[in-house]
């Protein structure tokens, strides 16, 4: 877990950019696009969140939850900014049949950003040949075959890496979470 201050001689409400960029800079760029569904707007828009809080550092309570909720906050208006001003705003009203996305659909946002981080960091976690089969797998959605082909190995040895990874992810996940694993892995042992 990466330290929250920086400094011991800062003051407490200084939280170390560094730190929080590589803690929320990827959750962030999820839920932003999920919401203006350009993969380049929703980085800008997640930068520019950790710029406008540490110019406004000194406004926000000094603890990670309140810095959390203050960048999924700066994203969100952020990104229905871009929403509405943009020149896909009839192309997204088309799609989604309103001005902008529902509360519930920004919750189910966030949650799920949440969730893809604490997938990303169970599977970082696996040894190397298994980490390298469950991302193509379950993150890029490609069949054993494309693996094996790529990888230039085996299917069954694409088959027992990804059933031993399994295992490891049943130990170190939540049930729930490995519930959306399972249901990532359409190919069955």
């Amino acid at each position: 877990m990466y330290s929250m201050i920086s400094n011991p001689e800062e003051k407490p409400e200084e939280l170390a950019l560094d730190a929080l960029f590589k803690e929320f800079y990827d959750r962030l760029v999820y839920f932003s696009l999920q919401l203006v569904r350009d993969q380049a707007q929703a980085q800008d828009i997640a930068q520019d969140a950790f710029i406008k809080y540490w110019q406004e550092r000194d406004f926000v309570l000094a603890n990670k939850v309140a810095v959390k909720n203050y960048l999924y906050s700066t994203v969100r208006h952020a990104s229905l900014n871009v929403i509405r001003h943009s020149k896909v705003v009839d192309d997204y009203l088309l799609q989604q049949g309103t001005n902008e996305p529902e509360e519930h659909s920004i919750m189910d946002a966030i949650i799920s950003s949440e969730v893809i981080a604490e997938l990303h960091a169970a599977i970082d976690a696996l040894p190397e040949n298994y980490r390298v089969v469950s991302v193509m797998s379950y993150l890029e959605g490609k069949k054993n075959q494309e693996i094996a082909d790529e990888l230039g190995i085996s299917i069954n040895t694409i088959k027992k890496q990804k059933y031993r990874a399994l295992e490891l992810l049943k130990v170190s996940l939540s049930p729930e979470l490995f519930g959306v694993v399972l249901l990532l892995d359409t190919v069955s042992f």
